[in-house]
């Protein structure tokens, strides 16, 4: 600064105010310089591809929905969603990646009810479902999975399956897509309630148990409508009943399995979207109002019911609650189905 300069600065400038003003602009800009990695990714929100991981192998109904909004749900990000399918050791190894993954917003877990279940299956986890974990969303949940036998077996409804069950103690086999997948828990609690016997023959996906069923060397399973009805129609399974609180619309004839005689029995799957613990709330909230636009979207929820879903997508506060009251449900299941910690 010249003298000049000098001058003018005293003549406009109270005293030490200049160097004050100095002083807060080096501030600023040393502020700016030190701002945290995670608040500078918050900005134009994504910039770069999304991954979700799903912790299960490709094509089983568990990442149906996903897939019927990443599209739409890509639009309205304005980048790529990559799904990434991580299957094995009951949804664990996809699970733990997503929780060991960096806080920045670029990956998630796609799950069922399965990420709350096993919780209270494993008692080493390499992770903590509530504290590892930020939820989004619940994406949806399910009408219930259907009963289905193979037709070489010599049952035609509900009360028949629990006859024949009673007169062949632990020589009928269900499998399903892992510890503590919805078909497990589904099975096991309809065995509980029904006071029958049935082998668990777990699989490292629900496709590959419904592949051994529609072989016949498994005699039961619970599956998802949108797998169970197109093997049901063309007569390779047989359905028994459903577990959800209402009948089908496209299966009229099918009772709930708590009208064909199991008595206060209702079990329903949901899935939700989590994010690795710790990422910035900007970020939570960013991608939940995107993926509520597009539950919203009246093409979506055609397609949702077409597959017997219902679409949600609540808040992460009422998906928090609903995790939380979700876990008290699967203790009380847990108990009354007689499972124990592994």
């Amino acid at each position: 600064m010249n003298a000049n300069a000098n001058s003018h600065c005293e003549r406009r400038c109270p005293a030490g105010h200049c160097l004050l003003r100095g002083l807060a602009i080096a501030t600023i800009a040393a502020t700016a310089v030190a701002a945290p990695p995670l608040l500078a990714q918050t900005t134009g929100y994504p910039l770069k591809p999304i991954r979700v991981i799903v912790p299960y192998p490709a094509g089983g109904p568990t990442e149906i929905s996903l897939r019927l909004i990443a599209t739409r749900l890509a639009e309205g990000l304005g980048q790529q969603i990559i799904i990434d399918n991580r299957g094995g050791a009951g949804t664990r190894i996809g699970t733990e990646a997503v929780a060991r993954a960096p806080r920045d917003g670029y990956t998630l877990l796609f799950n069922s009810n399965s990420h709350t279940a096993s919780a209270l299956l494993f008692k080493k986890l390499p992770y903590d479902v509530t504290t590892d974990f930020t939820p989004i969303t619940q994406v949806d949940i399910t009408s219930g999975n259907l009963l289905v036998v193979h037709p070489s077996l010599p049952v035609r409804t509900v009360k028949d399956l629990i006859a024949l069950a009673r007169a062949r103690p632990g020589q009928l086999n269900y499998a399903s897509g892992g510890i503590g997948s919805p078909p497990h828990i589904t099975a096991a609690l309809f065995a509980a309630m029904s006071g029958i016997q049935l082998n668990h023959v777990p699989y490292k996906g629900g496709m590959l148990g419904l592949t051994d069923v529609l072989g016949g060397r498994i005699e039961v399973m619970f599956v998802g409508p949108s797998q169970g009805v197109p093997y049901i129609k063309a007569e390779r399974l047989r359905a028994l009943g459903t577990a959800g609180p209402r009948r089908l619309p496209t299966l009229p004839g099918l009772p709930t399995i708590q009208e064909a005689g199991v008595n206060g029995y209702n079990m329903s799957s949901w899935h939700g979207l989590w994010f690795p613990a710790g990422v910035p709330v900007e970020l939570v909230r960013r991608l939940q109002a995107e993926i509520a636009k597009v539950l919203a979207v009246t093409e979506i929820i055609k397609s949702f019911e077409e597959i017997f879903l219902f679409p949600v997508g609540n808040t992460p506060d009422q998906f928090s609650e609903f995790i939380r009251k979700d876990l008290a449900l699967q203790a009380t299941i847990m108990k009354t189905i007689g499972i124990e910690p592994e």
